[in-house]
């Protein structure tokens, strides 16, 4: 950015940028000034018309005549005196706005007065007035890359998985050992959102403590009674075989305890000879798609046969979840094939695979570091030509220590929000964490109930 000093300004010089207007753009403005008008906000109900206003502060709108003055006209160095504001009109989010200043005199004190407004890209003035400033008196540049970027940390991709999933018929779950009041409540808070019908299976006085301790309404809802947590679990297991349930939730019991009954060779719910693996769905603020890590809870070291049925377990809930060609990028350490890294080897072949059918449904490709299958600069970097580089909206890594770690550290460092399910089994099984919050339960019935419906 270079400015213009104040001797160098001349009567009837201009300046023009255009700026759209992003809903992002919003949600700052209402963190940064406090003005949480729901009028302003994108997704809020302002005015009880049941619309979205998504209207553009005015203070916003006025702003930018401030970034033009202090960023190209004088440009750095610039400060403000005084600022008369008309508002004309109003932008929405969505909205292309030019912003256009010009100088109309020179003052003594290096004052100057310019003729500011701002409009659509059709022409409706939305604000005018006039600008007093102090001019730079000395030319000055400045490195607009040294100011640090903004993330808004919002969850646009569960919100659509919830659009999706609401209008459905809620499936039928069984849930396990509902005893405490982070359990209940999930499994409840689903069913309010029509997601899941639960089925409540566990010791009858502890479900009834944690109701009370959450101000739940019990009575309209199904209670089994199990006083023991394999019990339970044997019971959401023959409810589901018995066409009862179409879907499993794990409440207060060792995921241990569960899964050996879902795994057991007769009477449980394997499916063939697929193996099980858990998905993890993860809404990243600042990504712009889906991503799915697996397995980072079930296969400790798995081998390359069981691999390939993780690979293709996240390929088809990607699918349920309408991602219509998805891309499963397999992890390694590095993008090159190593004998010393048996990863390597695996991803090749995994690729391989799926390039003879042995894998169906999406496109495969390793072996690939974090950094190249999520980042296309980085691809670009190392040469790599991919259709998955870059673009990976599934990550399979080496064995479950590394997908854990992912998944934590995009939980924990990135504000990623997680949901997920168990697959390979005859039906969804629904593993929550007591760590969730109330979007990533509602984000796991989400997926199932979606899964459920494509599954039938």
């Amino acid at each position: 950015m270079q400015n213009i000093p104040y001797d160098d300004l001349r009567i009837g010089m201009e300046a023009t940028l255009s700026r759209p207007c992003r809903a992002d753009d919003l949600y700052v403005f209402a963190n940064s000034s406090g003005n949480l008008n729901p009028m302003h906000l994108p997704k809020a109900d302002g005015d009880g018309d049941g619309i979205p206003e998504s209207i553009a502060p005015s203070m916003w709108v006025a702003s930018l005549i401030s970034g033009l003055l202090g960023g190209q006209l004088p440009g750095p160095g610039t400060l403000y005196e005084s600022q008369t504001l008309r508002f004309l009109a109003q932008a929405h989010a969505g909205d292309m706005l030019v912003v256009s200043v010009r100088l109309t005199a020179k003052d003594a004190d290096r004052r100057v007065r310019f003729d500011t407004w701002v409009e659509t890209a059709a022409g409706v003035r939305i604000v005018e007035g006039e600008a007093v400033v102090i001019a730079p008196a000395t030319s000055v540049r400045f490195d607009a890359s040294d100011v640090p970027g903004l993330t808004v940390r919002r969850y646009q991709h569960f919100d659509r998985l919830l659009a999706l999933a609401e209008p459905l018929p809620a499936i039928s779950t069984a849930v396990v050992a509902p005893e405490k009041p982070d359990a209940l409540a999930g499994a409840i808070l689903a069913a309010e959102h029509t997601l899941i019908d639960p089925i409540l299976i566990g010791h009858p006085d502890r479900i009834a403590e944690a109701a009370e301790a959450e101000g739940i309404d019990l009575s309209p809802y199904r209670i089994v009674e199990a006083r023991d947590h394999r019990l339970a679990a044997q019971m959401a297991v023959r409810m589901v075989l018995d066409k009862q349930a179409a879907a499993v939730m794990k409440g207060h019991l060792h995921t241990d305890i569960l899964l050996s009954e879902v795994l057991k060779r007769d009477g449980g719910l394997r499916r063939g000879g697929r193996r099980l693996s858990h998905v993890f769905v993860m809404d990243v603020p600042g990504l712009d798609h889906l991503l799915l890590v697996t397995d980072a809870a079930i296969n400790i070291t798995p081998d390359l046969k069981t691999k390939a049925d993780i690979t293709q377990n996240a390929i088809d809930l990607a699918l349920s979840l309408g991602i219509e060609q998805p891309k499963a990028g397999i992890l390694s350490a590095v993008e090159t094939v190593n004998p010393a890294i048996p990863s390597t080897l695996d991803a090749a072949i995994l690729s391989k695979m799926a390039d003879r059918g042995q894998i169906t449904g999406g496109l495969v490709d390793g072996p690939l570091a974090m950094d190249n299958a999520v980042d296309l600069g980085a691809a670009a970097t190392k040469g790599i030509t991919s259709l998955v580089a870059g673009r990976a909206d599934i990550l399979v890594a080496p064995n479950m220590e590394a997908g854990n770690m992912v998944a934590k550290e995009l939980t924990f460092l990135a504000q990623a929000r997680a949901g997920g399910i168990v697959m390979g089994a005859k039906c969804p099984i629904i593993l929550t964490s007591r760590s969730d919050d109330e979007q990533s339960r509602l984000a796991s019935c989400a997926i199932a109930a979606l899964h459920a419906m494509r599954d039938q």
